[in-house]
């Protein structure tokens, strides 16, 4: 079993940037596939980011490419979002998820865990 906290939303004008975190317990941290998550009020939750077991392989929506870099560092039991370039619709609460999958997916009903989630606001 993992559990899952978020940190570091929070609000920000349009152009900067925020780092978001997710620390993880348990002891097979690095067996699972993770991914952000992002959902705004009155929509359905959407991808945002995946990266590998390994760290080597990383996802992104078309929406945040370029911007947005996902990270893990599987010695800390963490995985981070990169924001960059923020703009208004980036406005949600994000969530971390662990995948203990094996096939590459971007869909929110495959994942096992999630964290509460954190608010990002991003003003005019």
């Amino acid at each position: 079993q993992v559990q899952l906290v978020e940190s570091g939303g929070g609000l920000v004008q349009a152009g900067g940037s925020l780092r978001l975190s997710c620390a993880a317990s348990g002891r097979t941290f690095s067996s699972y596939a993770m991914g952000w998550f992002r959902q705004a009020p009155g929509k359905e939750r959407e991808f945002v980011a995946r990266i590998s077991r390994s760290g080597i392989s990383t996802y992104y929506a078309d929406s945040v490419r370029g911007r947005f870099t996902i990270s893990r560092d599987n010695a800390k039991n963490a995985v981070y979002l990169q924001m960059n370039s923020l703009k208004p619709e980036d406005t949600a609460m994000y969530y971390c998820a662990a995948d203990g999958g094996k096939v590459v997916t971007t869909t929110p009903r495959t994942y096992d865990y999630w964290g509460q989630g954190t608010e990002v606001t991003v003003s005019s």
